[in-house]
């Protein structure tokens, strides 16, 4: 049996720590096992960093960015095995795969762009002869944690930005599918990477907490669900590391009677089942405005559901696949009979699901939900499966009000042809990322990624303009070469740029 080890110092290590099964969510057999990381592993991945920290702290971002063109490059030469990687530990289908692979590769292409995005400011004459000019810093050793949903996109996220800026790294992705971010960081090597700058180590809780107290992380940027990232926030700052966490969500799609109804379901199916709901930003409420509205959308929703192929990633046929792991099968199972005794009205059921050939894979069918009340638990909670509710307003203002009460701001949006209505609920609604008529608001490379209340922990948002800032930190110089050998006399009151 493979085993998946760590990158420490520009090598595989492997064997020396406990080891878990990789499982194939299709069939639910083991695939490979994978190191979990000590302690002792742990902390040899940050000396190896912190070793490797002042040359590449020195090193010109543009030879930085150089490196990064090249594994740009590299990426798309080896997207094929990338994504079938992802997808056999995964299980999403291999669109979805290439889909994340290139959102991962746009940040790589904004990193790129360091030399220019970490130039800083210049003033000249702020008082006489004296010139300030403030410049951006590396912090040191970062760290990133990274959830299964996206074991490709997030880590990219992360380690690319945080290198250009002039940072060391340890990367700690899911244990469940660690292949394709492990792959990635060998692509680094690569490309040309030094030995030591970029760091993976495997592991479990042990090898988080590791990573949080260790004094010699300055900075960690994590994704997962909110109760952990309230953890990693809270033990994070604690130790003085700056601190990045993303957490759960549940957004919700507004649409009103005026909406291109047709259009809105079937931005709806992708966006509630794609990746079997498994993403931070799947739309999993739809509030319609007006009975009419809902009845039509659901009447269209479940015809959209009938030609729904759920099965192998494998199969290019295929419009979902497997659920991570049986256990999470289970919860999302649960959650759906907790909806029909809370009085939801299931008008798609999707639990028993099995796809010939793939008998004991983790398959659920795509589950619809009407009449979806505040309160009931599958309002409440991020399933994180292909579980869509509808509810039923009267008024725009009663889906707003629903939306901004919920603990979660990660993301919503609204379907209509009024501009009107539509501005209304940009300016007003209470949440990090909205879409007009888009489903998905996920924010370009060169924009940032957050949401607000339970969603996010920290004041800086994932990737974009915000990630120089977070893995940076200013310094600002004020100069005076007083000429003509003029002494000056001693001056007690605060000086002044006069």
């Amino acid at each position: 049996m493979h085993i998946i080890g760590h990158l420490i110092g520009g090598k595989i290590v492997s064997g020396i720590d406990r080891e878990q099964d990789i499982i194939n969510p299709s069939t639910n057999k083991t695939i490979a096992r994978v190191s979990l990381a000590s302690r002792k592993t742990v902390e040899e991945a940050i000396a190896a960093a912190a070793a490797a920290y002042p040359e590449w702290r020195d090193t010109p971002p543009l030879k930085r960015a150089r490196i990064l063109f090249r594994l740009k490059n590299l990426l798309e030469e080896n997207a094929d095995k990338i994504c079938a990687l992802l997808t056999r530990e995964h299980g999403k289908v291999l669109g979805d795969a290439m889909g994340e692979l290139q959102r991962g590769i746009e940040n790589v292409e904004y990193a790129c762009g360091a030399p220019g995005l970490l130039k800083g400011e210049h003033s000249r004459n702020v008082g006489p002869a004296i010139d300030s000019w403030s410049e951006f810093q590396p912090l040191g050793v970062c760290a990133g944690i990274t959830p299964f949903n996206f074991p490709v996109m997030l880590p990219l996220w992360m380690w690319p930005m945080a290198i250009a800026c002039g940072n060391t790294f340890v990367l700690k992705p899911s244990e469940r599918d660690p292949t394709a971010a492990l792959y990635i960081a060998e692509l680094g090597l690569e490309a040309g990477v030094p030995e030591g700058v970029l760091n993976v180590v495997n592991g479990d809780s042990e090898a988080v907490d590791t990573l949080l107290a260790d004094p010699r992380i300055q900075a960690v940027s994590f994704v997962g669900s909110t109760p952990v990232a309230e953890h990693v926030y809270t033990s994070g700052t604690a130790s003085l590391k700056r601190v990045q966490a993303l957490g759960g969500s549940k957004n919700h799609a507004i649409v009103m009677p005026d909406a291109d109804l047709d259009n809105a379901a079937t931005a709806l199916m992708g966006a509630a089942y794609g990746s079997c709901g498994e993403r931070c930003m799947a739309i999993s409420v739809v509030v319609a405005v007006g009975d009419a509205t809902a009845d039509a959308l659901v009447g269209k929703l479940q015809e959209h559901i009938a030609g729904l192929k759920v099965g192998d990633g494998f199969d290019n046929s295929s419009d979902m696949g497997p659920l991570i792991t049986r256990a999470h099968l289970e919860r999302v199972t649960d959650y759906i009979n907790r909806g029909v005794e809370e009085g939801a009205e299931l008008v798609v059921d999707g639990r028993g699901l099995t796809v010939p050939g793939f008998e004991e894979g983790n398959y659920l069918g795509a589950c619809l939900f009407d009449r979806v009340e505040p309160g009931m638990a599958i309002h409440l909670d991020e399933i994180f499966g292909p579980v869509l509710c509808v509810m039923r307003v009267d008024s725009m203002q009663q889906a707003m009000d629903i939306i901004d009460a919920h603990q979660y701001g990660n993301g919503t949006c609204i379907f209509t042809r009024d501009g009107e209505a539509a501005r209304y609920f940009s300016d007003h609604i209470r949440i990090g990322m909205v879409g007009i008529n888009v489903p998905l608001p996920v924010p370009a490379a060169y924009h940032s990624f957050g949401g607000w209340k339970n969603s996010l922990f920290g004041d800086l948002g994932a990737y974009g303009p915000d990630s120089v800032r977070f893995y940076t930190k200013r310094k600002t110089v004020t100069q005076r070469w007083p000429g003509g050998g003029v002494r000056e006399g001693v001056q007690f009151s605060f000086p002044a740029h006069d």
